[in-house]
């Protein structure tokens, strides 16, 4: 069946699911940062513990990405979502009843580590470009985005009522009442795999030939490591935001409000960035949300704290969050086709990873040695403003395509 085949229901049944599954999966983990007051006072885990933890959590998610896109591409997605599920649900079990930073890390790093690679924004995206045609996956991909941001709209409040009224662990009872939620979504999406690829959109090579080809584009390494950036600064706000407004002496319901407003305003600055990205060069747009995300966390930290500035600041950087995903993946397909899509950008969301890793645990090791955020949020700065400046010289000429010796994959069923 090819995409312009599907029914109505058929097309809103993947997109929805894809939509809710990312929704969830992303609200979840970006709200796990109201966790840490709690989980500090309680337990034997400590700041730097507890950044341990996340960092090893993006790091994980960024090395078995590549991994799970092999899989979905080679095999199906619907297989690898709900196996997602289920290892987010055990994550969020272990983080229950986690005492020492080793069991914590388990759950909350390892475990939900896993699981995003196989829900989150590489598979949501993948599935969602295959259901709609190339001249609506640009704006597709931007409303999936947007609609994945309705999930930390959801959870954060939810986290913080529930800490604030029962109890961490209870609002992780919650987590997973939410993760129930994503296994129907999983199966409907998963219905993209049964979608043939448009021959515009194929690539008569093997799957090594492709890595190896887009490994040698200087665009395509261009925009991985500068995507690099985008992990490092989304991470440090959302695991290391709660922490500094309590330094500050600001009320700990701000860390929810500003974490629910970023997700609010991300449902508008994703869809408009998927929008602009089917009409305006996406390598452009890319490069100038770094730059001006750079700026508002420079502008934010120089200026003493305030609920107007911290709810001014997440208004900002919300408009800028995952707007960059529809670009990317945009990018991606427009250089290589879909035939490989998982693989290539979990390739390149390694690197965003390895930017999460960073912003999360180096940030918490620079607060304990230094007892600031100041040389984590500068280094942030200075490293986005060049990760956009060279994003916006990336080389958007798709490669010459070289002989296949292996052969292609056939569509998975």
């Amino acid at each position: 069946m090819r995409a312009d085949q599907l029914t109505s229901y058929q097309r809103w049944s993947i997109l929805i699911g894809a939509s809710v599954m990312l929704s969830l999966s992303m609200g979840m983990r970006q709200s796990f940062g109201l966790f840490q007051p709690s989980i500090l006072h309680d337990t034997q885990i400590t700041s730097a513990d507890f950044s341990l933890a996340t960092a090893i959590q993006n790091i994980v998610w960024g090395i078995t990405q590549p991994f799970v896109g092999i899989f979905a591409d080679r095999y199906g997605a619907r297989y690898v979502m709900v196996t997602g599920v289920l290892v987010y649900m055990l994550g969020l079990v272990t983080m229950i009843f986690a005492t020492t930073a080793l069991t914590f890390t388990f759950g909350a790093g390892i475990c939900v580590g896993i699981a995003l690679s196989c829900t989150a924004s590489s598979m949501s995206m993948t599935v969602s470009a295959r259901a709609v045609s190339a001249a609506k996956r640009s704006v597709t991909m931007g409303a999936i985005s947007a609609a994945g941001s309705i999930g930390l709209v959801i959870a954060s409040p939810l986290a913080q009522a529930l800490i604030s009224t029962s109890g961490w662990q209870i609002a992780l009872v919650g987590f997973l009442g939410l993760a129930c939620v994503m296994i129907p979504s999983a199966f409907s999406a998963g219905k993209a795999d049964k979608i043939e690829i448009d021959k515009a959109d194929d690539v008569n090579q093997s799957l090594g030939a492709v890595v190896q080809s887009a490994l040698g584009h200087s665009g395509y390494v261009i925009m991985a490591l500068a995507f690099f950036v985008c992990g490092l600064q989304l991470v440090f706000i959302t695991t290391h935001l709660p922490n500094y407004l309590a330094i500050c002496g600001l009320d700990p319901s701000l860390g929810a409000s500003a974490l629910a407003l970023i997700g609010l305003f991300n449902v508008f600055g994703s869809y408009l960035f998927g929008w602009l990205g089917g009409r305006y060069p996406k390598q452009l747009l890319l490069g100038g949300i770094y730059i001006v995300r750079s700026l508002a966390i420079a502008v934010y930290f120089i200026l003493p704290a305030t609920p107007a500035s911290t709810l001014i600041f997440a208004a900002v950087m919300g408009s800028l969050w995952l707007g960059v995903i529809p670009l990317v993946n945009g990018l991606v397909a427009q250089l290589f086709g879909l035939r490989f899509m998982a693989t290539l950008t979990g390739i390149a969301f390694l690197s965003h990873q390895v930017g999460s890793f960073i912003g999360a645990w180096g940030s918490g090791l620079i607060f304990d040695h230094l007892g600031s955020y100041d040389l984590a949020w500068k280094g942030a700065v200075i490293i986005g403003l060049i990760a956009g400046s060279f994003q916006m010289l990336m080389n958007v000429r798709p490669p010459k395509p070289k002989e296949n010796l292996g052969g292609a994959l056939p569509n998975a069923a």
